[in-house]
């Protein structure tokens, strides 16, 4: 059986019929593969088609303000990868005369392009033999040939990467690349795979050994880090409110949040926050009340975030207010956006 033969045909037969396999030009491709990390299909698409009406060129993403790149992408989440995109965009139209370069090598020179995306605009765009390797393939190819050595190790990293170039169509390096990560997300899923109508079911050796379900071996993840966030909403006269840009390298940066009260654990009596609140939002004369008596857990890939809303009312004027009908403009976390939606300013 010829493996690659037999994953092409079954791609042609299956493929869904998404934007971005319909050409060929590197900066639609690299924008779809730079959403798609950490992203199912079905969540990036919307983004991916307001980012081409909103950007139809890399030159129209190189000139557009950074606030606007993250207004875009609020809710996808992994927001370094909006940034890196942007600072690329900028790079390709500055140095590289709004061409992307047309080799592996190449494309790994730019800021946020990794092994994965390089081999899949190198393959996609310039038909060079640079097999991709995501989750998807990971766990097609650790099935198929019964391979249990972590996929997210050294070693598994560097063999899982030399196998796919042992299985790759060196003449269609193109179309083989994309049937290979389609056949992992929609045949050879991560759960209730199609076995039994599967086109390479008789040379799998993971389903001959019965292996299936427990492949692909991942190393057990970092350990996650518990924060508790307490978000002041202040409320000036009805009108004004504040908010304050996150700096700095950790997470959400760039994004607008409400001043931020960070403590070691759930917050049991907010008064005696009261000099730090004062601080924080610079005014002294305010009444403040919890919004959700339950807290709010967001889960990031090494973070829970245990959040709790206050909401903050005074008649004092606000240094550095802002209009309330003004809030919904500016680039928030997810966490921030839905709070907006249900307090309905």
């Amino acid at each position: 059986m010829n493996f690659s033969k037999e994953i092409i045909q079954w791609y042609w037969q299956n493929k869904r019929d998404l934007p971005w396999r319909k050409t060929k030009d590197p900066y639609r491709i690299w924008l779809s593969e730079i959403m798609l990390q950490q992203t199912r299909v079905a969540q990036g698409l919307p983004y991916y088609e307001k980012f081409t009406e909103a950007f139809p060129t890399v030159y129209d993403l190189a000139k557009a303000e950074e606030s606007y790149v993250l207004k875009l992408w609020q809710g996808l989440g992994y927001y370094s990868r909006a940034r890196n995109l942007h600072y690329t965009a900028k790079d390709i139209v500055n140095n590289y005369n709004g061409q992307f370069p047309g080799t592996y090598k190449e494309l790994l020179k730019l800021k946020g392009v990794g092994d994965y995306t390089a081999s899949a605009i190198a393959s996609i765009c310039f038909n060079e033999v640079a097999p991709v390797v995501d989750g998807n393939v990971y766990r097609v190819l650790a099935r198929y040939f019964n391979i249990d050595t972590p996929i997210n190790s050294t070693e598994g990293i560097k063999k899982f990467k030399e196998l796919a170039f042992e299985v790759i169509d060196a003449n269609d390096p193109a179309n083989f690349n994309q049937a290979i990560m389609e056949f992992g997300a929609v045949q050879c899923k991560p759960q209730s795979p199609y076995c039994i109508i599967c086109p390479v079911n008789e040379s799998c050796e993971g389903l001959k050994q019965q292996r299936v379900t427990m492949l692909p071996v991942k190393l057990k993840k970092t350990k996650v880090k518990h924060r508790w966030f307490n978000y002041l909403v202040v409320v000036s006269n009805q009108t004004e409110t504040l908010l304050e840009e996150r700096k700095g390298k950790g997470i959400w940066q760039g994004l607008f949040q409400f001043p931020l009260l960070e403590t070691e654990k759930a917050v049991e009596d907010i008064t005696s926050f009261q000099s730090q609140i004062e601080e924080l939002v610079q005014i002294k004369n305010f009444s403040i009340t919890q919004f959700n008596l339950k807290e709010k857990i967001h889960k990031l890939s090494h973070q829970h975030l245990h959040t709790t809303f206050w909401i903050v009312e005074t008649a004092d004027n606000l240094k550095n207010g802002i209009l309330l009908q003004e809030i919904r403009k500016y680039p928030v976390p997810i966490l921030i956006g839905n709070f907006i939606e249900e307090f309905n300013f």
